[in-house]
């Protein structure tokens, strides 16, 4: 999919196998504020970090607990520590939009701060370079080698793989468009294509009604959706086949146009079927990694699980 990365997925990396120290009052760092509000942070003079991860609950949330595989969406502050000194390098508080997380796939340290913890919680996490970034650092964000990391983390939900709309079915009898079958949870929904023409705009159905809060600009958006060619039939992608939703910023520009135009306004717990020809898709130039050309229109079935 065409989209922007924000500094909460660029922590993903390559899972490592890696030992650990897991603890919760001997963070090296002061954490004041409260939860859903910017965190103070100050770092002790004259101390360099330590060559162990170190995590604390600050706030126990009574929410539902992150799993191994989830989508987890959280305010957060990033900062780099070396012998030098201490740095911001990232805030959801400042951008005024929360990051989302995909937990197994981000760097090992920050896996097992959020993993367990539960919606609601405040966590802190002091990173160790070998469970940051490792020998490579990041440079995109100014991350050394031999920098930890420090996050402060206000854990605002968690979405498993086996999430999906949850609303009113809204018949749809109109022979010209795919016929969407439900699947069982963790899979994604089938989707027959009709034995005639594409049609030639953008073409948006709801298929379950949901009763949410509708989707606005600029809003971190919780998706579940699998996109078939129309062309072949065949599925060429899907978070369900990818073991998690994801996280999308609507309206825009960092997506399709189909999702700017068909996704903004419609309500959380809806499932919505889109049918997309090339100009509001991925146009002349299609997609090859996905198999789409530039001709290719693309069906797809959109699960809108939360706003943030």
């Amino acid at each position: 999919m065409r989209r922007l990365v924000p500094f909460a997925a660029a922590l993903a990396a390559a899972p490592l196998v890696l030992t650990a120290c897991v603890g919760g009052d001997d963070v090296p760092v002061k954490v004041t504020g409260e939860y859903g509000e910017r965190p103070e942070v100050s770092f002790p003079k004259d101390t360099e970090p330590g060559d162990e991860l170190v995590t604390s609950t600050l706030v126990t949330g009574k929410g539902a607990q992150v799993a191994k595989g989830d989508l987890v969406i959280a305010s957060y502050a990033g900062y780099r520590w070396n012998d030098a000194g201490s740095r911001l390098i990232a805030s959801s508080y400042a951008a005024g939009q929360p990051g989302a997380f995909p937990s197994g796939k981000l760097v090992p340290g920050l896996d097992r701060a959020l993993i367990g913890q539960k919606t609601g919680s405040r966590v802190v996490a002091v990173i160790p370079p070998d469970q940051g970034y490792g020998s490579q650092g990041d440079a995109r964000h100014q991350v050394g080698a031999h920098d930890s990391l420090v996050y402060v983390l206000d854990v605002l939900a968690t979405y498993s793989k086996n999430a999906q709309a949850k609303g009113t079915a809204q018949p749809l009898e109109d022979p010209r468009l795919p016929k969407v079958a439900a699947a069982a949870p963790g899979r994604s929904p089938r989707v027959t294509v009709p034995r005639a023409a594409p049609p030639s705009t953008l073409q948006v159905r709801t298929l379950v009604q949901g009763s949410g809060p509708a989707v606005r600009s600029n809003q971190l958006t919780v998706l579940q959706f699998t996109g078939v060619l129309w062309r072949t039939g065949k599925e060429f992608y899907s978070t369900w086949s990818d073991g998690r939703p994801a996280g999308e910023v609507l309206g825009v520009g960092q997506d399709i146009k189909a999702f700017d135009e068909g996704l903004v306004g419609q309500k959380v717990g809806s499932r919505m079927l889109l049918v997309v020809p090339p100009k509001w898709g991925y146009g002349a130039k299609g997609l090859s990694h996905y198999g789409i050309k530039g001709d290719d229109t693309l069906i797809y079935v959109v699960d809108i699980l939360g706003v943030h």
